[in-house]
């Protein structure tokens, strides 16, 4: 059949086992619906909302039409989150796309986007969002001038440290965590909300008036004014990653999408409004960073409040792009297509904390390496690609197998509707503005194939390599885990 079945455990695995014959290992259900709710929103609502509202209205050229395209980036988020909520529930696994396209199309696809993702594109969105953070975070002690690189890579790569002691430690903190830094965040985009409110009740209106003159209609404008706008809605799909850890994943699931997605983008619309209420095109596009702008001109003395809440809702999307894409690495390593000590779990705290520090390890190798101005439109580029590859799997399971057993069914005109958005998203700014790092993101996602014929395929292991394992499951006290 086209489903794949799932991988045994390596015969190899079991001469570094440390918990045979003990009780089975693995990962708590501990993530209820608050916490999904909160793992969804945390990691949705982090530095964009407060960065990307001045890209989106340079792209479009109308404050009418930037709103037009947060509106259907949230309509989009919302339909692709539905239909990974139907994913979910076929498939109960965690990984996200990951799992969804080794069971559908197989091993070759799934190792190309694990390597792509592992290597590159959750490191380098994690580093992202920690620089992000760090701006933030250190441009208090800094008035009046731009902070020094070395102070920024420095706070970021701490902030990369203190969320792996955290996720380490015990899944439970982790989401508490998360819980605490959402709430906070949300809060902050309510101040900014109320504060627009009352800017209109003043009369601020000059923004909305011919709100549509100088809309820009370019097919490549377009979709990197979606891109911009998107990367503030990205993480509408994390809670597909932890779908193992979830308490009855087939309830949580979509429930946790119903209630976290259109929270996020009425709130979204809302501040877009507000920003556009305090200042006028002209000055959204001159400014630096479009909150702290906002903050100056509405909160006056109480400004810096701004810039403490982008830290906190910084960290706090870190936070959960972190737990996510540690979750990726795990389960890419547990059905071979990683290095086997990944997929192994603390023996006491039941964390995947090999993975974690992995994803650490390359998320500070990116925070040293450089900046990531076009990060965005590279990051989504990829993204959109193995979205639909997910959203087409989909269907083919609605067309072909429709009495796989699921609790939860999309209606099959939403993932026709996102898959169309897919490929318009891939395929738009290529014809319209093609760029060459496009062309070097495609040769690094096909120079997995170097690695996967002799590693995966053909198994050609060295020698030392389970020696290392085993020395590595003794120093960090980890051990293989088992799955229902």
């Amino acid at each position: 059949s086209t489903m794949r079945k799932r991988r045994t455990t390596d015969s190899s695995h079991s001469s570094t086992d440390l918990s045979e014959g003990k009780e089975e290992l693995r990962l708590k259900q501990e993530v209820g619906l608050i916490s999904g709710v909160s793992l969804i929103a945390g990691t949705m609502v982090g530095s964009g909302i407060f960065m990307s509202p001045e890209w989106v209205l340079h792209h479009m050229g109308s404050p009418a039409s930037s709103l037009l395209i947060w509106a259907a980036c949230g309509l989009l988020a919302m339909f692709g989150a539905l239909s990974y909520a139907e994913l979910g529930t076929i498939i109960k696994e965690s990984g996200g796309e990951y799992i969804y396209i080794l069971r559908i199309f197989g091993s070759f696809p799934a190792f190309l986007f694990a390597y792509t993702s592992v290597i590159l594109v959750r490191p380098a969105g994690l580093a992202a969002v920690c620089l992000s953070f760090a701006e933030y975070a250190v441009a208090p002690f800094y008035p009046g001038c731009s902070s020094p690189q070395v102070v920024i890579k420095c706070t970021a790569a701490a902030g990369i440290l203190l969320l792996t002691v955290i996720n380490c430690l015990n899944v439970r903190l982790a989401t508490s965590v998360m819980n605490i830094f959402t709430a906070a965040k949300l809060l902050a985009l309510l101040v900014i909300v109320v504060g627009g409110v009352v800017l209109l009740a003043k009369g601020q209106t000059q923004s909305f008036q011919n709100a549509f003159q100088n809309t820009t209609a370019g097919i490549g404008a377009v979709g990197v004014a979606f891109y911009q706008g998107l990367w503030s809605y990205d993480g509408w799909n994390n809670l597909n990653y932890v779908t193992e850890e979830l308490k009855k994943p087939e309830v949580t699931l979509p429930r946790a999408v119903m209630i976290a997605i259109p929270l996020v983008t009425c709130l979204y619309l809302l501040v877009n409004v507000s920003y556009l209420a305090a200042m006028t095109p002209s000055e959204m596009l001159s400014s630096g960073a479009v909150a702290v702008t906002w903050g100056d001109k509405v909160l006056g003395s109480w400004a810096w409040l701004i810039s403490l809440s982008v830290a906190m809702s910084t960290f706090g999307s870190s936070n959960g792009t972190f737990f996510s894409g540690g979750r990726m690495c795990y389960i890419a390593a547990r059905e071979g297509h990683m290095p086997a000590i990944l997929s192994m779990a603390h023996v006491r705290r039941l964390t995947p904390s090999p993975a974690l520090l992995f994803t650490s390890a390359m998320s500070l190798i990116m925070v040293i390496s450089g900046s990531f101005t076009s990060i965005v439109n590279f990051f989504s580029f990829i993204a959109w690609f193995f979205y639909g590859m997910s959203i087409t799997g989909l269907l083919y399971l609605k067309i072909k197998k429709p009495e796989l057993p699921r609790s939860y069914k999309v209606p099959i005109i939403i993932p026709i509707i996102v898959l169309m958005a897919a490929v318009y998203l891939v395929l738009a700014p290529i014809i319209d503005q093609p760029q060459i790092e496009i062309l070097y993101i495609v040769l690094f996602i096909f120079s997995g194939v170097i690695l996967y014929f002799p590693l995966v395929r053909f198994k050609c292991h060295p020698r030392f390599l389970q020696k290392v394992t085993l020395h590595l499951q003794l120093f960090l006290e980890v051990a293989p885990t088992t799955r229902d």
